[in-house]
């Protein structure tokens, strides 16, 4: 078996908001073919037009070559070695950002292909299952019309997703900060007010996270605030410093007790060893795409198996890489939960209408993946919507 092309599908939500924080809201998948006609598909969450360009680009000599070229002729089973050829072949202009994130969805691509040309789940090549199910938190997102609002919808939201089988959630509390909503700049104090109304609303029972998006400018001023929710039983707060802070990471670890967790930008296990070594978080967040695909991922997840660290996987973007971090954390025995947003709560039509088939909760688990490769198909009329949408931007 050969690879013949890659397709590179630049997508967009028709109503996107560029004021939004979310990366749903377009994507880039992947189509990796061969001359047996089997195809996998995989995405990263990046600008999808850079990533593009990563992929289609030529290469001009041997420290900079094209990632297309490097792949076409290949055997697309040999997925180990291909992730070292992109790797170095490209490393003049890649090793980080946003080419190791076209790698990325290269990568789980050829894990989908894989699977299905051998008719097994794609987590028997990763080691094979080590669990029955997986278990999801819910990612939930606030109505960010004042700080009030913003707080009770909150727990609105916690309590819906009870309701709805989760055992576990994660809270956006971002009122400030650099990534705050337009209009929404509350003081760090109002911050503790939303976690507290949600712990309130929900008991001691249910886990809760924290995600406050680089909040806070250093350490100082993330101690000054944070040292207050211990009391409410995290599981973790998620990046709570910039992401190359890593003596204030270390900081918060030595300092408070409440789990930091961070990783989501990062790409290849080399940030990812610093992020562990020296930023000392205890909850290490690789995204399937963005840090190279499933074979860096479970190179990352070993890399924190032999640290004693958690991983839960970060995941903002479609069913398919809902379903790549499911694989990956169905071989882990250390991944704690998967980052999960239900198609129907979701505000992005890309995440309601890019699938015709992927993997869903059921009470409270998404179970053992079944179906050859990743498990998931496109829905070919919705992709060509949301290309159409992507080519009138550039007009």
């Amino acid at each position: 078996m050969k690879i013949t092309g890659i397709d590179c599908h630049v997508l967009l939500d028709p109503d996107y908001d560029v004021g939004s924080t979310s990366s749903a809201q377009d994507d880039i998948v992947i189509e990796v073919h061969t001359d047996d006609g089997i195809s996998g598909i995989g995405e990263s969450d990046v600008n999808p037009w850079i990533a593009r360009a990563c992929i289609e680009a030529p290469g001009t000599h041997t420290m900079g070559r094209g990632l297309t070229e490097m792949l076409l002729g290949e055997n697309p089973l040999d997925i180990e070695r291909l992730w070292e050829k992109l790797y170095v072949g490209s490393a003049m202009n890649g090793r980080r950002g946003a080419v190791i994130n076209a790698i990325g969805a290269l990568d789980m691509a050829l894990h989908d292909l894989r699977g299905k040309a051998l008719g097994k789940p794609c987590y028997e090549f990763l080691g094979g299952a080590t669990r029955k199910a997986v278990r999801p938190y819910a990612s939930l997102q606030p109505d960010v019309s004042n700080i009030d609002a913003y707080r009770d919808s909150m727990v609105s939201w916690v309590l819906d997703a009870r309701r709805r089988g989760f055992t576990a959630a994660k809270l956006e509390v971002t009122p400030s900060g650099p990534y705050a909503h337009k209009g929404l700049q509350a003081s760090n104090d109002r911050m503790t007010e939303v976690i507290a109304a949600v712990r309130e609303a929900v008991g001691q029972d249910f886990v809760l996270m924290v995600d406050v998006q680089y909040a806070f400018p250093d350490a100082n001023t993330c101690l000054a605030t944070i040292r207050d929710w211990e009391k409410f039983n995290l599981f973790f707060i998620e990046t709570p410093l910039p992401a190359d802070d890593l003596p204030g990471y270390a900081r918060l670890a030595d300092e408070q007790p409440i789990p930091i967790a961070a990783g989501e930008w990062l790409t290849t296990r080399f940030e990812f060893l610093d992020l562990m070594d020296r930023g000392k978080v205890k909850v290490v967040q690789p995204d399937v795409g963005r840090v190279g695909g499933l074979t860096e991922a479970c190179r990352v997840c070993e890399l924190a198996k032999e640290r004693g660290l958690t991983v839960v996987p970060h995941l903002w973007k479609t069913g398919i890489s809902i379903a790549a971090a499911a694989h990956l954390a169905v071989a882990t025995p250390h991944c704690a939960f998967i980052e999960f947003l239900p198609s129907e709560l979701s505000e992005s039509s890309l995440r309601k209408d890019l699938l015709t088939k992927e993997l869903h909760m059921i009470d409270g688990r998404i179970p053992l993946p079944a179906r050859p490769g990743l498990g998931v198909e496109l829905n070919r009329e919705a992709l060509g919507r949301f290309k159409e949408a992507a080519r009138r931007v550039k007009e």
